[in-house]
């Protein structure tokens, strides 16, 4: 084991366990994320981009309108990150949407039924 500077070992400490589903947190991200992408409402979250066969993952951003707004690789992927570790329960084999004004993330099918009435 390592020593510490007082000459004595350190010892290992349990991990604290982090809700990913607080509030505080789920705001946070929405925060950060609208100053990455300003004027973006929703980010879609899956782990597959469309034009590849792999697992990589991928971002878009809609405005209020649901128009999209153009983002680069690094945005892509760095948002996808880190909804992907904000919310470890989603099941991530389906697209995601993170309506950034609650915090609150839903199926992209759920988002897409209400929007078109339920059909």
């Amino acid at each position: 084991m390592p020593a510490s500077r007082s000459g004595r070992a350190l010892t290992a400490q349990p991990a604290k366990a982090v809700d990913a589903t607080d509030g505080i947190r789920q705001h946070r991200l929405a925060a950060l994320l609208v100053d990455m992408v300003p004027g973006a409402r929703v980010i879609r979250v899956s782990q597959h981009q469309p034009s590849q066969t792999w697992p990589s993952p991928y971002t878009r951003a809609y405005d209020e309108r649901g128009q999209p707004i153009p983002l680069n690789r690094t945005q892509r992927v760095a948002a996808a990150r880190w909804v992907i570790r904000a919310f470890p329960q989603a099941n991530w084999d389906e697209t995601h949407d993170l309506d950034l004004t609650s915090g609150t993330l839903r199926p992209a099918a759920e988002a897409c039924a209400r929007s078109d009435g339920g059909r």
